[in-house]
């Protein structure tokens, strides 16, 4: 008999079968989010089940999208994710001020750990595969059912494994592997497929650019993205986690779908293209002029990406015709900004800054793009209307990229003399 993957075991161990890839499978999940788009439909669900039970510490409730309330109809969707909470005496909810981005949040709080199996109504819930979990966005009807069983199907994916070897060169990070992994195999290429990390490269990446990896292998429509955990990640959660938690890693003779090689210090900067994640071209070789910078989001707005950001941007000064929006992904990373002194440096160059909120990266507000605008952004998606106006354009890029764009008005790499 074959050995298993890591998305294998930790469904077998949930499920209590011998899990294999194409199989379904019920398994026990340890936690299931929401936030206040997808959660007040999963509460409406839940009351029509009529269940008796509620798997209340399993829950947690995360309002982020429209935070704060931009309009009367998102006031409505946020009050009934507070009533609900109330309600039922669910603690994990996170209220205005006190929380973030929903998946930073699920991170930061110690929901997420390694061999952990976490669902998620948002689909970028794939993000903590980078902490060794594995996780996968659902629909709200399927949180109601979690809610009340504490449990849900799934099928067991395929895995790709991903062969890493080398080091990133200098301002080049996850993100940039990760448009380049999309473009390679296109935002098909992985569905319903598990990513699967491996090699000497990943004992040299932060678990930030792992978690950037991780959050985007949606994009090429898989169903979760995993790494080892390792020192790094021991390093990363040992304060915040909560409760115990079982790393998992690979039988070394698991059976994979396929390989994928990349050594990291030939990746580029890169940057994608309107109107896919997988149009992706290095850097050097644009030459787009913009409107609009934003970093932040469940992607790339951790306090890392913060700091490789204002490293570019320090002492110098936003392009005129540019707007720099700069949005931390949760008041914890706003706290270690203004406490490290990167607020000032982002101000002093002339960006907007924001508290923690989705916001323009879902085209929800505060940063909406106007017809012909163009955007230079460290979010994941740059569909047809994404951030605004349906002749907008979005390119997405990773923090250090954003930065450089901001003072040069086009997008650009760092070391470019117009972008520094």
């Amino acid at each position: 008999m074959m050995g298993k993957t890591i998305a294998e075991k930790i469904l077998s161990d949930r499920s209590g079968t011998d899990a294999r890839a194409g199989q379904i499978v019920v398994a026990d999940v340890d936690y299931v989010m929401v936030n206040d788009v997808t959660g007040p439909i999963a509460f409406r669900e839940y009351e029509r089940i009529g269940s008796k039970k509620m798997f209340k510490d399993r829950m947690v409730l995360i309002p982020d999208h429209y935070v704060p309330n931009k309009d009367v109809a998102s006031a409505e969707q946020a009050k009934e994710m507070r009533t609900f909470a109330k309600d039922h005496g669910i603690e994990n909810y996170f209220e205005v001020g006190k929380g973030g981005v929903c998946h930073q949040i699920m991170i930061e709080e110690g929901f997420a750990a390694p061999g952990r199996l976490i669902v998620g109504a948002d689909s970028h819930t794939c993000t903590y595969g980078g902490i060794n979990a594995f996780s996968t966005g659902i629909g709200s009807t399927e949180a109601a059912v979690a809610f009340a069983t504490g449990r849900l199907w799934f099928k067991v994916p395929e895995t790709i494994k991903v062969e890493l070897t080398g080091k990133f060169r200098k301002n080049v990070g996850g993100k940039d592997l990760i448009i380049k992994i999309i473009t390679d195999i296109g935002v098909d290429g992985a569905n319903y497929k598990a990513f699967e990390f491996h090699g000497a490269g990943v004992g040299n990446m932060g678990v930030s650019d792992r978690l950037t990896v991780s959050n985007m292998a949606i994009e090429a429509g898989g169903k979760a993205g995993i790494f080892p955990c390792d020192g790094l990640t021991e390093e990363y959660i040992k304060d915040t986690v909560k409760g115990e938690y079982l790393p998992v890693s690979a039988d070394a003779d698991a059976d994979y779908c396929m390989t994928l090689r990349y050594e990291l210090s030939e990746i580029e900067s890169m940057v994608a293209f309107p109107h896919l994640p997988s149009n992706g071209r290095a850097v050097k070789d644009t030459d787009v002029r913009i409107d609009q910078a934003y970093l932040g989001s469940c992607t790339n707005g951790r306090i890392e990406d913060m700091r490789v950001a204002a490293a570019v941007i320090k002492g110098r000064k936003v392009h005129p015709d540019v707007r720099f929006l700069v949005v931390p992904a949760t008041q914890r990373v706003y706290r270690q900004m203004l406490d490290e002194g990167l607020i000032q440096i982002f101000l002093d160059a002339g960006a907007f800054i924001s508290g923690p909120t989705c916001g323009a990266c879902l085209g929800g507000y505060m940063g909406i793009l106007a017809a012909g605008e163009r955007a230079v952004s460290s979010t994941n998606r740059n569909f047809i209307g994404r951030m605004g106006d349906k002749n907008s354009e979005v390119y997405l890029a990773g923090p250090e990229v954003v930065a450089a764009s901001a003072i040069a008005g086009r997008i650009v790499v760092p070391e470019q003399p117009e972008g520094c």
